[in-house]
């Protein structure tokens, strides 16, 4: 049996920046602060919310407690809905490959993602694409991107009830920190080009296989096998 972990931005979905503006709105809400306030110059991609939320308040000048990260996600994932009718899509082929996998038996899939809870289900519950990952790792279990693997694995064997090897978990993202996580576990990992890094970016770390997009999913099927 195979086990597919997927990440959600960049890799099943494109945010255009929505989560980047809602994080601004929230900071200004929050904070007191002007409302044109700019992250872009955090390099969040492939970070968990509660990695970005101490890199904004260190950039805004906010002493990084938990109350402070607690007050900025909670106004994140208010504000998020809104701003994902903006410009967030569902990326090529992705709903295909969902539910060829939920129809396959010998397929699960959940979630490995930076997000936390709500804001995975946020996001997905958005395009209906939620109820096809009953179990999954998020940023409520830790800071740490290379923690999560584990806590995915626990939740996929305690759903199953099927314990998977390695070499039939794969670890599907569109950045470093999602192949770094997957080697973690001694899981596949395969890169999409579909985020903020490009086809060489993404090589350098050597993932098992890297696909430009998932649109092809006959080539999907074939790397997964």
């Amino acid at each position: 049996m195979k086990l597919l972990l997927w990440d959600i931005d960049g890799t099943l979905l494109s945010t255009g920046g929505a989560g980047m503006r809602a994080l601004e709105s929230a900071v200004a809400a929050e904070f007191n602060l002007p409302r044109h306030i700019d992250l872009g110059q955090i390099d969040w991609a492939g970070r968990t919310d509660g990695w970005i939320a101490e890199l904004i308040c260190d950039r805004i000048g906010v002493p990084h407690t938990p109350e402070n990260t607690d007050r900025l996600l909670s106004a994140y994932v208010a504000l998020l809905p809104s701003h994902l009718e903006e410009t967030t899509e569902v990326l090529p082929g992705v709903r295909e490959i969902l539910e060829a996998a939920h129809q396959h038996p010998d397929v699960q899939q959940g979630l490995l993602t930076g997000n936390m809870e709500v804001g995975a289900r946020t996001k997905l519950g958005y395009f209906d694409l939620w109820d096809y990952f009953p179990f999954g790792a998020f940023a409520d279990d830790s800071s740490q991107r290379n923690d999560l693997g584990p806590h995915a694995l626990r939740r996929a064997i305690a759903h199953t009830g099927h314990t998977f090897e390695p070499a039939n978990v794969w670890i599907i993202g569109d950045t470093p920190h999602d192949i770094a996580c997957g080697k973690v576990i001694g899981a596949k990992t395969m890169a999409v080009s579909t985020g903020h890094h490009t086809t060489d970016q993404l090589a350098s770390h050597k993932p098992d296989a890297l696909v430009r997009d998932l649109a092809n999913s006959a080539k999907f099927w074939q790397i997964i096998g």
